[in-house]
């Protein structure tokens, strides 16, 4: 028989997918301990109340983008190639396998539901922050500091613009398109 998956892993798995699919207001703590399988007393003995599991959640979505990020990196051999492993995370998350399907990025519509001064919230924003420093980072090995600026930017519009659009339309060709306008950037640097 093998070992059972900790609480905690499977309270966040839980949540994860309850979060996802139905969003943070409408998912209840006790949709997720019922799909976790615990008990109510494990979520508290593991998490101090809702607030502090989605804070876990969105740690979580962020470790996960910076996994699909890395698996794109490490191939990437150019500056190039490594702008464009940031737009191929993005791709490689819009074709993840969710329950109800594509919504576009979970930071961005768990942000969306919480509070201005939620920390949960500027845990989202670290994320970005993170994301946009790959990019400019891979950029200033091809221009000037200015014109790195100016693009990571202008990519992280295209980014984060193309994740709504894809989203709302539960497809990732808008992700696609983002990427090849970022290519034509880039390959006119």
């Amino acid at each position: 028989m093998a070992p059972r998956t900790p609480a905690r892993e499977r309270i966040l798995a839980a949540a994860a997918r309850r979060f996802y699919a139905d969003g943070i207001a409408a998912t209840g703590i006790d949709a997720v301990i019922g799909e976790a399988g615990v008990a109510k007393m494990s979520l508290y003995n593991n998490f101090d109340g809702k607030s502090a599991l989605v804070e876990a959640y969105i740690d979580v979505r962020h470790r996960e983008w910076m996994d699909l990020h890395r698996l794109r990196a490490a191939t990437a051999t150019t500056p190039r190639d490594r702008v464009l492993a940031v737009f191929d995370a993005y791709l490689d998350h819009a074709k993840g396998d969710y329950e109800r399907g594509f919504r576009g990025c979970g930071l961005l519509n768990a942000a969306g539901e919480l509070t201005a001064d939620d920390p949960a919230r500027a845990a989202v924003l670290r994320h970005k922050t993170e994301v946009q420093a790959l990019l400019r980072a891979a950029l200033r090995e091809m221009t000037d500091d200015a014109r790195a600026e100016a693009l990571t930017e202008h990519m992280a519009f295209l980014l984060e613009g193309s994740m709504s659009l894809a989203g709302l339309e539960r497809t990732e060709d808008r992700i696609v398109h983002a990427r090849a306008l970022a290519e034509g950037l880039v390959d006119a640097l």
